[in-house]
């Protein structure tokens, strides 16, 4: 399955979801994926998350953040190290 599958399907999940609220949608976004997709399909959303290459849903990426914590996928508004100065300001 491509990744541009993936990242549909997820994104659909959350939307889904989100009358319950970004918190509980991203816990039930993540249980989803969790039982029902294949480990190669949850470790390649992972991976894509990751990159930031897609155009996935702040509740997918919360999703994501649940799954696997040790990616260390940042939170919404967090600056990329690009918009750190020297300082780390």
């Amino acid at each position: 399955m491509s990744s541009a599958d993936l990242v549909r399907m997820a994104n659909q999940i959350a939307a889904n979801l989100r009358h319950l609220g970004d918190e509980e949608a991203a816990k039930l976004t993540a249980g989803h994926i969790r039982s029902f997709w294949a480990p190669p399909m949850r470790a390649d959303l992972l991976r894509v998350a990751a990159s930031g290459g897609a155009p996935l849903d702040t509740i997918v990426m919360a999703a994501c953040r649940i799954l696997d914590p040790s990616l260390g996928i940042a939170e919404p508004g967090t600056p990329l190290p690009a918009d750190l100065d020297a300082a780390g300001r």
